[in-house]
C-alpha cells in the first residue's frame, strides 16, 4: 500500500475502516471519555519465528519439541528499545501504559478520546445501527515516524461488535430431552461414540482453553448437566480479559448459548480435562487480547483452544487479521492447537453482495478450521453424513477460499479450487475438518436452565478440541500445529469419514462449492474417526 502523509504521521497499512453498513453517524465521540486500545508490535525475530514454525511442521509428531513459554519469551519477546519508544510516545500524548506482554507483542494503552485523536490522527464518532451503538472511525490510523516501523496494529479505537457466535438452536425454543432424542439429536457423548472417540480415557493432564466474547455460565447448572450425562464435572475456571467477566445474561438465545455449548461439548467428550474460559469484549482488541492471553498463559497452559466466534474476512481490517494470525503462529511454536468454527452461513458467510466469503479467524493458516455436517446414526454407528445445509434461513457449513491468506504448502496437493468469485483467486482453503453441526441432528445441552438442541460449527470446534486433548493425553505430548500432519495422512489410515454429498451454497443457485471425494470447501478432509485418527497421529511421519 502506498503511504500518504498526514502532517508528521503515516497511515498504518491495512488499518482503514468504513462505517458498519446500515449504521448512522449521530455525532462526535465524547472527547473526555477514557478508552483503552491494544497495540500489536513488530518482533525483530519475526522471520526467524516463521521459519522455526515451518521447520517444526515437517518434524514427525513424536520427535517434535515445542518451545516452552520461557524459551519463547527469551527468543521472541518484543525488543526492549521498541517498548521504550512506545512508552515515551504514550507519555508524550498523555496516555497510560496499562499492561505490556512482551512475549505476546502487545501493549495496552488508555487515555481520553482527545488524547487518542492527537496520538493517532483519527476522529472518533458515535454511530447507531438498528442492532447496536458503537464508537467508530473511518479511514486509516496514523503513526508518527518513530513508531511507523514498530507498530503493526492499533485495535480498539473502534469498538463495534467484531464477531458473532456460530451456533444455531433447533426450532429456537426449549423442548423436552425425550423429544430431542426422538428428533435425532444427541448428547455430546453419543456424538463422540458415533465418531469412534477413544473411550475410558481421563484427560486429567490436559487443559482446554475456550474463547468467549460475551455471556457466561453457572457452575451449578453445569454440574447438573454433567451429572445427567454420567460424566464427572470438570474443573472450570474463567480468566477476565480487558474487564470482561463471566456474566450470564439469562437469555439462552444469546451468548450464554455459545458459552454453555462450548464447555459442555468439550468437557463431555474429553472427560477429566480442565476447562479455562477466557472472557473478553466483542471487539477486535478484545478478541486479540483473549487469544494472546490464552496462548501465553503460563499458569493454565492450555494445550488446545476452541474458538466459536468469527466474521467474514471482509468485515475485518487487514491489520487486525495480521495481528491475530501472528498470535496463532505463536501458538504453533508453543504446541497449542487452535480449533475455529468455519461459520454457519455457507459460502456467503452472511455477506449480501452476491459473492462468496470465508470466515476469520478460521481462514488463518495456523488454525484448524472446523466445518459442519448433518449426522444420522444409531447404536453408535453412522448411517449417513452429508454437508450441513438448511438454506439461507437455516444455516450451512462455512467454507471456501480465503481472499487474504495464500495457499499453504500443506494444502498444495489437496486440490483446493480457485475462488468462485470473479478472478478465481487462489488461496487458503477452508475448512480443514468437519463434524456434526446441523441443529436438527445437534447436541443436547443445558443453557440457562433450558434443555436445547444446538448445532452450528460452534459445536464442531469444541468437539475437535476435545478430540485433540484426547490425542495429547494418549500420545504423551501435544500435537500442536496439526494441519500439515492431517493433510499428509495416508487415505488408508481411515482417520476421516469422507463427506461426498451436498454443497454449502445458501442462495439455491450457484452451488459455489460442492462436496467431493477428498478435501472439499464444505467439510474439508471430513469428520473424524477418532480412534483411528489418534493411532495415525502416533505413527505420523515427516510431512512437507
Amino acid at each position: 500500500m502506498q503511504s500518504r502523509e498526514r502532517g508528521a504521521h503515516t497511515p498504518i497499512p491495512g488499518s482503514e475502516r468504513k462505517a458498519v453498513p446500515g449504521a448512522k453517524h449521530v455525532g462526535p465521540a465524547d472527547l473526555g471519555e477514557r478508552i483503552s486500545v491494544t497495540m500489536y508490535l513488530r518482533r525483530c525475530s519475526s522471520e526467524k519465528l516463521a521459519q522455526a514454525v515451518e521447520e517444526l511442521s515437517k518434524v514427525p509428531l513424536a520427535k517434535r519439541r515445542h518451545m516452552s513459554h520461557e524459551e519463547f519469551a527469551v527468543a521472541h519477546a518484543v525488543d526492549a528499545d521498541d517498548l521504550k519508544i512506545v512508552e515515551d510516545f504514550a507519555k508524550e500524548h498523555g496516555l497510560t501504559v496499562d499492561h505490556v506482554n512482551a512475549a505476546a507483542a502487545t501493549v495496552g494503552l488508555s487515555g481520553s478520546v482527545t488524547s487518542f485523536h492527537e496520538a493517532f490522527g483519527v476522529e472518533l464518532a458515535l454511530y447507531e445501527h438498528p442492532d447496536f451503538k458503537y464508537r467508530g472511525r473511518t479511514g486509516a490510523i496514523h503513526l508518527p515516524a518513530q513508531l511507523s516501523d514498530i507498530v503493526v496494529a492499533v485495535l480498539g479505537l473502534d469498538n463495534r461488535p467484531q464477531t458473532k457466535p456460530h451456533f444455531r438452536i433447533h426450532q429456537g425454543e426449549a423442548v423436552d430431552m425425550r423429544a430431542l432424542a426422538a428428533e435425532m439429536s444427541y448428547t455430546p457423548v453419543q456424538v463422540a461414540q458415533l465418531y469412534n472417540f477413544p473411550e475410558n480415557i481421563t484427560c486429567d493432564d490436559q487443559c482446554i482453553g475456550i474463547i468467549e466474547l460475551g455471556g457466561g455460565y453457572s457452575l451449578d447448572a453445569l454440574e447438573e448437566y454433567f451429572s445427567s450425562l454420567g460424566v464427572a464435572t470438570p474443573t472450570i475456571s474463567s480468566v477476565s480479559v480487558d474487564g470482561a467477566t463471566n456474566q450470564p445474561t439469562g437469555d439462552s438465545n444469546g451468548p450464554d448459548g455459545e458459552v454453555d455449548l462450548d464447555i459442555e461439548v468439550a468437557a463431555a467428550v474429553a472427560p477429566g480435562a480442565k476447562i479455562v474460559v477466557y472472557f473478553a469484549p466483542n471487539t477486535d482488541a478484545g478478541f486479540l487480547d483473549a487469544i494472546t492471553t490464552a496462548i501465553h498463559d503460563t499458569t493454565n497452559k492450555p494445550s488446545v483452544l476452541s474458538i466459536s466466534w468469527g466474521g467474514a474476512e471482509s468485515s475485518w481490517t487487514t491489520q487486525a487479521m495480521q495481528a491475530m494470525n501472528s498470535a496463532f503462529q505463536d501458538a504453533a511454536a508453543l504446541g497449542v492447537t487452535v480449533c475455529c468454527a468455519s461459520g454457519d452461513d455457507g459460502s456467503a458467510d452472511s455477506v449480501d453482495d452476491g459473492e462468496v466469503h470465508v470466515d476469520f479467524p478460521a481462514s488463518s493458516p495456523y488454525v484448524l478450521a472446523c466445518g459442519g455436517t448433518r449426522l444420522t446414526g444409531s447404536n453408535g454407528t453412522i448411517e449417513s453424513e452429508v454437508v450441513w445445509n438448511d438454506g439461507a434461513n437455516g444455516g450451512a457449513s462455512g467454507g471456501g477460499v480465503s481472499d487474504v491468506f495464500a495457499l499453504p504448502s500443506w494444502q498444495a496437493n489437496a486440490n483446493v479450487p480457485p475462488s468462485a468469485n470473479p478472478g478465481g483467486h487462489v488461496g487458503r482453503g477452508v475448512p480443514d475438518v468437519a463434524g456434526d453441526a446441523d441443529p436438527a441432528t445437534g447436541y443436547q445441552v443445558l443453557v440457562d436452565g433450558q434443555q436445547l438442541a444446538i448445532g452450528g460449527t460452534s459445536a464442531v470446534a469444541p468437539l475437535w478440541a476435545g478430540l485433540i486433548a484426547i490425542a495429547n493425553y494418549t500420545l504423551g505430548h501435544p500435537v500442536g500445529f496439526l494441519n500439515p500432519i492431517l493433510y499428509g495422512l495416508p487415505s488408508d489410515a481411515g482417520a476421516f469419514h469422507d463427506i461426498t454429498s451436498g454443497n454449502n451454497d445458501v442462495n439455491g443457485s450457484t452451488e459455489a462449492y460442492q462436496a467431493r471425494p477428498g478435501w472439499d470447501a464444505c467439510t474439508g478432509l471430513g469428520s473424524p474417526n477418532g480412534a483411528k485418527l489418534v493411532s495415525a497421529l502416533g505413527s505420523a511421519g515427516s510431512t512437507t
